[in-house]
């Protein structure tokens, strides 16, 4: 943790080291606090840093909501399923952690945060990747921690969207636009603002000329 000798340690050298990162991953968040002590120590030697908070306890879990709205610097949650996993006794597999995934992601986004996800462990296993980052996807995580560089092309084809989704979105925009933001259909579904927004914000990240 942050606040123990070792943390503490690393955050004063990283005033000192020449070569100062865009980002910081603070580990183990369990409070606000966490993030204020480590903006306040690197603030006067790195204005424009941001911070990713990761979520790996009990504690962090349950304080996710106000961690996430602690400081304009944080950028993201990041949730560790291995620690908090160990924490609680749980296997590590999805299904025992969806609950907390859920609340990681829905605190970040009560904050206009990202949320991103904790990575896959099995280093060999694309398949097993691929079910997971389609998981936090549909959850509504923003992206997923790669551990091995074999990872990240899987992990960037699930997090973004293909041809056939962007002309999805496109069509949906379209027709809001058509119904003054009302509700109407496209390709058979019932649509109506949150259609509209989620696929404003899909071509807005992905395709701005759409």
């Amino acid at each position: 943790m942050i606040t123990e000798p070792d943390g503490m340690r690393d955050l004063v050298a990283m005033r000192e080291y020449p070569v100062r990162p865009p980002i910081v991953l603070v580990p183990k968040v369990e409070s606000p606090r966490d993030i204020e002590i480590v903006a306040r120590l690197l603030r006067p030697v790195r204005p424009d840093l941001e911070l990713c908070a990761v979520i790996e306890t009990p504690r962090g879990v349950e304080a996710a909501a106000a961690i996430a709205a602690t400081s304009p610097r944080l950028r993201a949650l990041i949730f560790g399923s291995a620690d908090y996993a160990s924490a609680l006794g749980a296997q590590l597999r999805w299904e025992p952690l969806a609950q907390a995934r859920t609340r990681v992601v829905n605190a970040a986004r009560a904050a206009e945060v990202e949320a991103i996800d904790s990575p896959t462990f099995q280093l060999q296993d694309l398949t097993a990747l691929r079910r997971e980052a389609i998981l936090a996807r549909d959850l509504g995580f923003s992206g997923k921690i790669a551990l091995h560089p074999r990872q990240v092309a899987v992990i960037n084809q699930v997090f973004s969207p293909d041809a056939a989704s962007l002309e999805a979105a496109r069509r949906v925009v379209a027709a809001g636009q058509r119904s003054g933001q009302g509700i109407t259909t496209v390709d058979g579904v019932m649509v109506g603002r949150p259609f509209f927004e989620a696929s404003r914000r899909l071509l807005d990240e992905f395709d701005p000329s759409g």
